[in-house]
């Protein structure tokens, strides 16, 4: 009984936090509303085939499903292997073939909470130079975090010359992975980014004075050197695999001439 009420507290807690009623619940997973009631009340035991029914009707993000199912008694649906790994392989070489294809422009490959995996020449040269920073000297054991060091204010925050304007679309995007994902971990860094000193609130009104200009640029600016870049950032289509799916490829672009003869030479 204890794990099916623990399934039926995340079945609730996730319909509630999707903004769902247990009828629009029900019409999505194709079962009555009378069913998601008892599952939400414990008086229905799920099957396995039933939770991943509810998951893929809620949108719940692979990680978060596994752990719907564990809830409810089974085993994980998704598995979650490392980069590295010989199952992988199909995808270490996408990834390499885009990180290539991106020179010599800077691109990074990235988890969901934004912790740097891998890049590309262009992207490490581009690391070097921001990172040979006085005060900020990133910990060579551990990923750098690029929310952390974009918002943290001994980090890049310093050589950002309109850091509030990108401080503030990137926590709204951190926001909504929170949002998404629902875990303690992505809420967590949510928290550690706002607690910083002037970090601006998410409902700030950005400055409108280049709204004519189609994307907000991340202007560097160090000593003589100014790099001014936009970025796309790509997911891996149907993924079947935990780390497959919360993969992100981060491309930057230089936003005007000068920026992309910097990155040619």
């Amino acid at each position: 009984m204890g794990g099916n009420s623990n399934f039926a507290s995340r079945l609730r807690w996730w319909r509630q936090r999707r903004g769902m009623s247990q009828l629009a619940l029900a019409h999505e997973a194709e079962v009555s509303q009378r069913h998601v009631s008892f599952l939400e009340s414990g008086r229905t035991t799920p099957s396995r085939e039933m939770v991943l029914r509810i998951g893929a009707a809620l949108d719940l993000p692979f990680r978060e499903q596994n752990a719907l199912m564990l809830a409810a008694g089974f085993a994980p649906a998704w598995r979650e292997r490392a980069l590295g790994a010989p199952e992988l392989a199909l995808v270490e070489r996408a990834l390499d073939s885009m990180l290539t294809q991106q020179e010599p422009y800077p691109a990074f490959v990235i988890d969901r909470r934004w912790r740097l995996l891998r890049t590309n020449r262009a992207g490490q040269m581009l690391v070097g130079f921001l990172t040979d920073t006085p005060g900020w000297k990133p910990d060579p054991a551990q990923p750098v975090n690029l929310a952390d060091a974009l918002i943290a204010p001994n980090a890049l925050r310093p050589l950002i010359a309109n850091w509030r304007e990108v401080a503030l679309y990137f926590l709204r995007s951190v926001r909504a992975d929170a949002l998404a994902d629902g875990s303690r971990e992505t809420a967590a860094l949510l928290e550690q980014l706002l607690a910083y000193p002037d970090v601006p609130g998410i409902a700030e009104i950005p400055p409108l004075a280049d709204a004519e200009e189609p994307v907000v640029t991340i202007h560097f600016r160090k000593a003589d050197t100014s790099l001014q870049l936009f970025t796309t950032i790509a997911t891996l289509g149907t993924a079947r695999d935990v780390t497959v799916q919360e993969i992100r490829i981060e491309c930057f672009f230089p936003a005007d001439p000068a920026t992309a003869e910097t990155f040619r030479q």
